[in-house]
């Protein structure tokens, strides 16, 4: 600990050592993350590169009062890899030259996509959060409670209270809308 401690202030001081140093320790433990997250290893080692980038630039925004350095680079490179299998690729063709009547059903999706939309805004802001920390940020119940800074029954119980609230606002099927929103978006 006391090695990170000294790491840490030389990255802070843009030494590339003590980055080096870093990516020693911890390149294979976020590697590792990554890689679940992008399935893919070529896609999973620019996503390290850019999480390693990342650290350089905002080192001194790094807490240690907050939590650990691992803890933090964790996030980034969960974080950066989420936007990168969300972002489509500028080589991925993105328009829809089919022939086929399926823009019908994406359509629905989007009409349901604006009604659940407009649902989840009717809800209290802190269960709003609740459901953007873990349905749409990617974060478990663990992170999330901590993101908001209640405890973990607590962030449990808005959970369960929001979807309650949009099953009533928005109807029975709205736990399956859901389920193809994520699947969409991931």
């Amino acid at each position: 600990m006391q090695t990170d401690f000294l790491l840490i202030q030389q990255l802070r001081e843009k030494n590339p050592k003590a980055l080096s140093s870093l990516y020693d320790k911890y390149a294979g433990a976020l590697y590792g993350v990554i890689l679940r997250i992008c399935k893919e290893e070529s896609l999973a080692q620019d996503v390290l590169q850019e999480t390693f980038l990342k650290i350089w630039n905002n080192a001194a925004s790094y807490d240690s009062d907050k939590g650990r350095f691992y803890t933090w680079a964790y996030r980034i490179a969960r974080n950066t890899a989420l936007n990168e299998t969300r972002t489509p690729s500028k080589l991925i063709q993105t328009e829809d030259l089919s022939v086929y009547k399926e823009k019908e059903a994406a359509e629905e999706v989007t009409i349901d996509a604006i009604k659940l939309n407009g649902s989840i805004r009717k809800l209290e802001k802190h269960h709003q959060k609740a459901l953007e920390l873990v349905y749409f940020n990617g974060l478990t119940h663990r992170e999330a409670h901590e993101e908001m800074g209640v405890p973990l029954g607590t962030f449990k119980s808005y959970i369960q209270q929001a979807l309650r609230k949009l099953r009533e606002l928005y109807g029975v099927e709205m736990i399956l809308v859901i389920g193809v929103l994520i699947e969409w978006m991931l």
